[in-house]
């Protein structure tokens, strides 16, 4: 199974994790844009956008049963996931 860049990354980082990880939270830069940077300075749209991909990322993973949510989100945190047998195995082929 052919994953992108982005799917291997995320993938291997929720892989990594000992206990069911909110992925969110291994998005590159995700917490916070840097500092100084408002919805005014020139590299927030591109930081914005960034995050949407990596969100689309973490929903095609789920899409194609490679993670799997086993703490739905509850309002406060989003979902919590692990990897299925199907996402080692598709790591395992790289």
């Amino acid at each position: 199974m052919a994953l992108s860049t982005d799917e291997r990354s995320l993938l291997t980082l929720i892989t990594k994790s000992p206990e069911p990880v909110g992925d969110v939270r291994l998005f590159p830069r995700a917490e916070s844009p840097a500092p100084g940077m408002n919805e005014h300075h020139p590299s927030h749209e591109e930081w914005l956008l960034r995050q949407i991909e990596w969100h689309s990322v973490s929903v095609e993973l789920w899409q194609r049963d490679l993670v799997r949510v086993v703490v739905p989100a509850n309002g406060e945190r989003g979902d919590m996931v692990e990897p299925t047998e199907a996402g080692r195995a598709a790591l395992a082929a790289y």
